[in-house]
């Protein structure tokens, strides 16, 4: 079996949000166009079925359209993970036949909430980023919350609006909840204002799975988490979080066999092939 099914392309650090949990790369220098281009088809040739564009947002990087085209039309599927504040009826309209999954975040059931992590706005940028698509059911929606201390007695609460979005989408729906990870490339976090314990997450995700979703729920715990993913960073580098690090690897365009590769590391790659079984495409 193949050591890797997903591989997330990190193509900018750039975003509108300032996440202090946020694992994403920061104050990297992003590769150029041809650059890019050559790690999609890079990725396409390799053992992955499945792209993940993300940041930072993707959405903020020009040329973000013609990586998805690019990709899906090498073969892969292509999911886009977003803020949700920079996605537009005309950027659905141009690319949206080529994305197969876009993910949103989602802090809160209400701004209050939300707010207490993301910036004043941005719940209400994820309801109208809904609404764009309930306008493209071939699109699979994935909802992601990040359980932190501000926000771990609300989740029952974003399940429920969940339950509600999805009665009235067509699109094909998963909610990933995971417990917030201590890895940043920021400086100065104080994790202990933001990390649950493991039985305040188990005894959360009894909670939700007592009622009945129309949606599959995906929990990520640290245990999980860790070594889970096979990232491409924005300068091109190959990186696999570990612990409260990111191992780098060097440069992704100069690995010849990516699934040899993955066997000298640590990369957990049972792990990884449970959690990209959750969501597959049926056609």
């Amino acid at each position: 079996m193949s050591q890797v099914a997903t591989i997330d392309f990190h193509v900018t650090c750039d975003c509108n949000q300032e996440c202090t949990y946020c694992w994403g790369p920061q104050d990297i220098e992003a590769v150029d166009t041809a650059a890019a281009l050559a790690i999609v088809s890079r990725i396409s040739d390799g053992p992955a079925r499945r792209i993940v564009f993300t940041g930072g947002d993707p959405l903020k990087r020009p040329d973000i359209g013609l990586l998805i085209r690019t990709a899906k039309s090498a073969g892969l599927e292509v999911a886009v993970s977003t803020t949700g504040d920079e996605l537009t009826e005309s950027f659905l309209a141009e690319h949206g036949s080529f994305i197969d999954l876009i993910s949103l975040p989602l802090d809160g059931a209400s701004e209050t909430i939300s707010s207490r992590t993301k910036n004043e706005g941005h719940f209400l940028a994820v309801v109208a980023a809904m609404g764009l698509l309930a306008g493209y059911p071939d699109i699979d929606v994935k909802v992601a919350t990040p359980v932190t201390r501000h926000n771990l007695a609300d989740v029952p609460n974003i399940a429920t609006l969940l339950d509600r979005w999805a009665a009235r989408l067509r699109n094909r729906m998963f909610y990933n909840v995971f417990q917030a990870y201590p890895r940043t490339m920021a400086a100065d976090v104080d994790w202990e204002q933001l990390i649950v314990t493991d039985a305040e997450f188990q005894a959360l995700r009894e909670e939700v799975s007592a009622g009945e979703h129309a949606y599959p729920i995906n929990w990520l715990n640290h245990e999980t988490l860790d070594k889970l993913y096979v990232m491409v960073f924005p300068d091109g580098s190959l990186t696999i979080p570990s612990g409260p690090e990111f191992v780098s690897y060097g440069e992704f365009l100069a690995i010849p066999d990516l699934d040899e590769f993955l066997r000298t590391t640590d990369f957990d790659a049972p792990k990884h092939q449970r959690h990209s079984r959750n969501w597959q495409r049926t056609s």
